[in-house]
């Protein structure tokens, strides 16, 4: 039995497929490029060359972000807090003057000795000048209490403002990273779609030659859609890690993280044990904390000035003179001694002296909590820097395994030997390592930012 002629007209299965395969390759591209010119589109609205290093955004961070601004107006407010102290053992001077203009109203009235008619309105001016002084001799040891807490408040203040530029140094650097990860991954996510935009082609010439299956192509094409978004995902991360970025430096608008290789230089080996006694000692957080609880004794110490007498001396001296005696100016003076003693106000006293022991005791308890945490955070950092370390090493053998593995399934596919899974597996595994790669640079770099907030100082 013969088979019938096909009809005019019918089409072919493989070249039907071939054309909607470029099809569906065609309408998957455009959306992606229409979104990569909008992204560029948005790039231009920030200025060209808009772009940082990590120092300089370090700088501008502190310049306008609050924490700082508040810590640094608490140093001002402790130096100042300082110099009133001093003052409190300085006698407080005074200087008045006054001018009184005086009239009185009345009847007239005849002098009986004299017989002469004597006006019953009287006016006089005058005009007197003072300067008093007065020193407190004794007040219960309150001054000496003042200063130490002065002091301490004062170097509580100098502490919690390193401590505030070394924190806002780190969230600066985690939002630098940030950004230079997302434009980084941006690369690694662009590479894949170029991958999967590669093995599409080569998928769909095979189909058309046809060495290859429908479903080589199929699998190709949702293989470069999963890229494409993965892509997409990449750039609107970028996006904010930028604004973000430009946010905290005080920068409408996106803002680049610039690139420095000595980012990527792994450190020496550290001396743990001698960092560990370091911060203990040092770190900013612990010497803020020691210092507010020595400020919190001070306080404690200045109450109990309550319960002794204090004793001042005072000395005014002025000058009185009117119209009366032609402005003819004399002289008072006076000098006192004043003793003052508070015996009994109502259990006032008592009430401030708990009120500041049980800060005292406080401030010691957050001190003590203080270095605990900083050692706590030191032994947690350095094992992330030390895995961090480990794995990049370990990614950067992935990602070269990854890349040669594609190599030859690229090959293997090409000569009909391997299968179009087989070389997917390859290409999402290669995706992977790079992403893996990434991540661990800048998980070693976000590490490193953390101990060197912790000390207080650069690595």
């Amino acid at each position: 039995m013969l088979t019938p002629p096909a009809r005019r007209g019918a089409r072919n299965p493989r070249a039907t497929l071939v054309v909607s395969s470029a099809v569906a390759f065609a309408l998957l591209a455009n959306p992606v490029a229409a979104a990569a010119q909008r992204g560029a589109g948005g790039s231009q609205s920030t200025p060209a060359g808009a772009s940082v290093t990590l120092a300089e955004a370090i700088r501008r961070a502190e310049r306008v972000q609050p924490d700082v601004a508040q810590a640094r107006a608490a140093v001002q407010t402790a130096g100042a807090e300082v110099r009133n102290a001093w003052g409190a053992w300085l006698p407080t001077v005074t200087v008045s003057s006054t001018g009184n203009d005086f009239f009185s109203e009345g009847s007239s009235r005849v002098d009986p000795v004299t017989g002469q008619v004597t006006t019953g309105n009287s006016s006089n001016k005058s005009v007197s000048a003072a300067v008093a002084a007065s020193l407190d001799l004794f007040t219960g040891f309150r001054r000496g209490a003042d200063m130490r807490a002065a002091r301490a408040g004062a170097t509580a203040a100098d502490a919690s403002f390193i401590d505030a530029r070394y924190q806002q140094a780190l969230t600066t650097t985690n939002q630098f990273f940030d950004a230079l990860a997302a434009r980084e991954l941006v690369r690694v996510r662009g590479a894949s779609v170029a991958r999967a935009e590669e093995q599409l082609k080569v998928a769909t010439n095979k189909l058309h030659a046809g060495s290859a299956t429908r479903s080589d192509s199929l699998r190709s094409l949702v293989n470069l859609g999963t890229a494409q978004l993965d892509r997409l995902d990449a750039e609107r991360d970028l996006a904010t890690a930028e604004a973000n970025l430009g946010r905290l430096i005080g920068a409408t608008g996106r803002v680049q993280a610039a690139d420095d290789s000595a980012f990527y230089d792994l450190r020496p080996t550290v001396d743990t044990a001698a960092l560990r006694v370091e911060v203990e000692a040092q770190s900013p957080q612990v010497r803020s904390a020691a210092a507010s609880a020595t400020a919190a004794r001070a306080s404690l110490s200045a109450s109990k000035a309550a319960y002794w007498p204090s004793l001042t001396l005072s000395a005014n001296s002025g000058w009185n003179g009117s119209q009366i005696n032609d402005y003819d100016l004399l002289n008072q003076r006076q000098v006192s001694l004043r003793l003052s003693w508070n015996l009994f106000n109502g259990f006032g006293r008592e009430l401030a002296i708990a009120q500041a022991r049980a800060n005292a005791e406080v401030g010691d308890a957050r001190a003590s909590e203080s270095r605990r945490r900083v050692l706590a955070d030191l032994t947690s950092q350095l094992a992330e820097l030390d895995a961090a370390e480990a794995r990049i090493g370990i990614t950067r053998t992935s990602v070269a395994a990854a890349t040669e593995d594609v190599r030859v399934q690229q090959e293997r596919y090409r000569v009909g030997l391997g299968t179009i899974v087989e070389l997917l597996t390859s290409q999402e595994a290669l995706s992977q390592a790079e992403v893996d790669l990434v991540n661990a640079r800048f998980q070693y770099l976000r590490a490193k930012a953390q101990l060197e907030a912790l000390a207080g100082h650069a690595l």
